[in-house]
């Protein structure tokens, strides 16, 4: 399977969702997991990772310390173009505009099964199936 070989680094600053996260990812296949505990950690990770920078990021939207809003918005300003998905159980149809606008590939509401999280997965990163 091609996907086995994605790196995915997953933002959520509730240690349960992570782990929920972790295994929808082993369920699809993927293995190499870099986990930040919100926004401000996930950047000090990314910036020590060097060459071992994840293909896509999965990342929550209300976070303490760095909200996802503000954490796509740091990542842009770096010009790191990582694709990010932005998970969350907010509706608010604003919240998904402004996610946009700011650089999210993707707006997903939880809770998402493993398939779509995998599906999602190769369209912010180009794999065909």
């Amino acid at each position: 399977m091609p996907h086995s070989d994605l790196t995915v680094m997953i933002i959520d600053d509730q240690k349960a969702m992570r782990s929920i996260l972790r295994q929808l990812l082993n369920d699809a296949g993927i293995y190499d997991i870099i986990e930040g505990e919100n926004g401000e950690n996930a950047l000090d990770v990314l910036g020590k990772a060097g060459d071992a920078r994840p293909d896509v990021i999965v990342c929550d939207l209300h976070m303490d310390r760095m909200d996802g809003m503000e954490f796509v918005n740091r990542l842009r300003r770096n010009k790191d173009i990582t694709p990010v998905l932005m998970l969350t159980g907010d509706t608010d149809r604003l919240m998904r505009d402004v996610s946009l606008q700011i650089g999210v590939a993707k707006f997903l509401n939880k809770p998402i099964s493993s398939a779509d999280l995998f599906k999602e997965i190769c369209a912010a990163v180009g794999y065909q199936e």
